[in-house]
């Protein structure tokens, strides 16, 4: 793609909002989605997708955003900013399956651009990542997932994905529990054009992590979808659920930022799960699937090789 205009990088990720939920929705067979469009007081919006009691898919959203104006305090504090307009868009995707085997998928893809006031340069970048989170860990799952993130990465640098993972690892990572909200995947953010790379070359990048969600996802819910599970499966996934909440209340950025932006409460909470239990000093059994899982849920684990073992 030459024309890198905003306008064109907003039509892509909207494009890629269609075409993932499509394929969401031949996967699952039963649920369909519902589409909210929305505006944004101070400028732009967008189309939230949402998704419930499907077949595999218990609730879910895939979101697509495109919002602009005036930049918080905040905000430019938090990136050492004078006052600027800032616009951004980008897609933004996660998925609670029905199936405890079935893992949590977390994606966003997203371009921001920055224009202070007292200047005509734009500052402007490329942010997102895809990971996963399991309620039980497969090391072959997990393999698979990071060959297929290794595999796109290598495609554009052989510096991405050893460095994208660890910062995955660093980001996904709940500090008061000493743990990894899954078994991580890739994240990066502030890539802009320098001496190695274009924006035309980042952008490519950045479509090819797009592109690489739904025949992934679709690999993962296939090999797990119809694996036997009970009540004690069903308590130890809403036990699991409840830390990803935690993370993404207190964590994570992305949805700080859009909060503090004025973005759409009701999309931006679209992560959260639809049932999540709080046990008090729940410890599994040694030895037990659940307490096996926890004992991965560690930073730097070479997932492609343990999951050829």
């Amino acid at each position: 793609m030459n024309n890198l205009s905003k306008s064109a990088l907003s039509k892509w990720f909207q494009n890629l909002q269609h075409e993932i939920c499509h394929g969401l929705e031949a996967v699952d067979g039963g649920g369909k989605f519902i589409e909210d469009k929305w505006q944004r007081p101070g400028g732009g919006g967008g189309r939230t997708r949402s998704f419930a009691k499907g077949n595999v898919i218990e609730k879910g959203g895939v979101n697509f955003s495109e919002v602009y104006g005036n930049t918080p305090q905040k905000i430019l504090d938090a990136l050492s900013l004078e006052q600027a307009d800032f616009y951004a868009t980008g897609v933004s995707i996660v998925l609670h399956p029905e199936n405890p085997m079935v893992p949590i998928i977390h994606m966003n893809i997203r371009y921001f651009e920055m224009t202070p006031s007292k200047s005509k340069t734009k500052h402007w970048w490329f942010g997102g990542g895809i990971d996963l989170t399991p309620h039980y860990i497969d090391p072959a799952d997990a393999g698979f997932f990071h060959k297929q993130l290794k595999d796109v990465c290598d495609r554009h640098h052989h510096s991405y994905y050893h460095k994208f993972k660890r910062w995955a690892d660093d980001y996904f990572f709940l500090k008061h529990r000493d743990e990894t909200r899954g078994i991580g995947g890739i994240f990066f953010d502030r890539l802009s054009s320098d001496d190695a790379f274009t924006k035309a070359e980042r952008w490519k990048f950045v479509q090819d992590v797009g592109l690489i969600f739904m025949p992934t996802y679709r690999d993962l819910i296939a090999r797990n979808k119809d694996k036997p599970y009970g009540e004690r499966e069903k308590q130890w996934q809403f036990y699991r659920r409840g830390r990803y909440v935690e993370f993404n209340l207190v964590w994570d950025k992305g949805t700080k930022f859009g909060l503090d932006t004025g973005g759409r409460t009701e999309s931006i909470l679209m992560s959260l799960p639809p049932q999540a239990n709080w046990s008090y000093n729940f410890h599994p059994g040694e030895g037990t699937p659940e307490h096996q899982t926890l004992q991965k849920l560690k930073k730097d684990i070479n997932w492609i090789d343990a999951g050829n073992t």
